[in-house]
């Protein structure tokens, strides 16, 4: 059994995915797997073994996406403001999610992060680190992890640099994992295969 956090989850599924289909006909996040699990899905789950709420942002007209994230057990919130960038989409999930004390940010297109990374990164913030995030072969990945006292700097994130002014200018638990999956997402079809 995985941990069980208190923190809640904010799954950022707003992005217009362009690499994978510059013409926009396909939606990354609803590619299979190869096991025939979609991407976001595959997310999701792996994300809900950890908290008990996970908040999915999507962009308006991702109803298909929206259905399959809500069956999954995702809170679906629709962003007008997605088209500004992750900034304004993690505000977004954090709005939707505002009394919670604390908040797991995972990416959609990232499915292949291993639940025990998820759980490492939750447990630290339950026990009190500030922001918490993971770190394979020297490099930071996801899911990062958000205590409360940012809650008024995340529900004011616009632009495309999501959070990484707050993580450049405050302490960050780093958390070592031998998990090439925090780093690893859906940008092109071709990642498919390699999931």
């Amino acid at each position: 059994m995985a941990y069980a956090s208190l923190a809640t989850g904010v799954l950022l599924a707003a992005g217009t995915g362009s690499r994978f289909d510059p013409e926009g006909l396909r939606n990354k996040l609803l590619a299979p797997l190869p096991d025939g699990t979609s991407v976001a899905r595959e997310a999701a789950h792996r994300l809900l073994l950890v908290v008990p709420k996970v908040v999915a942002v999507v962009r308006p007209g991702a109803e298909t996406l929206a259905w399959v994230l809500n069956e999954a057990g995702c809170d679906v919130v629709f962003s007008a403001d997605a088209v500004r960038g992750m900034g304004a989409s993690l505000a977004a999930g954090v709005s939707a999610a505002a009394e919670a004390e604390s908040w797991i940010v995972a990416l959609a297109d990232m499915p292949r992060i291993a639940v025990q990374t998820i759980a490492e990164v939750a447990r630290a913030i339950d026990e009190g680190a500030s922001i918490a995030a993971p770190f394979y072969q020297g490099q930071r990945g996801h899911p990062v992890g958000f205590g409360f006292e940012h809650r008024d700097a995340l529900l004011a994130l616009d632009g495309d640099a999501g959070a990484r002014a707050l993580l450049a200018s405050h302490p960050l638990t780093r958390i070592d994992v031998n998990d090439p999956g925090i780093l690893r997402d859906v940008d092109t079809p071709a990642d498919l295969s390699g999931m």
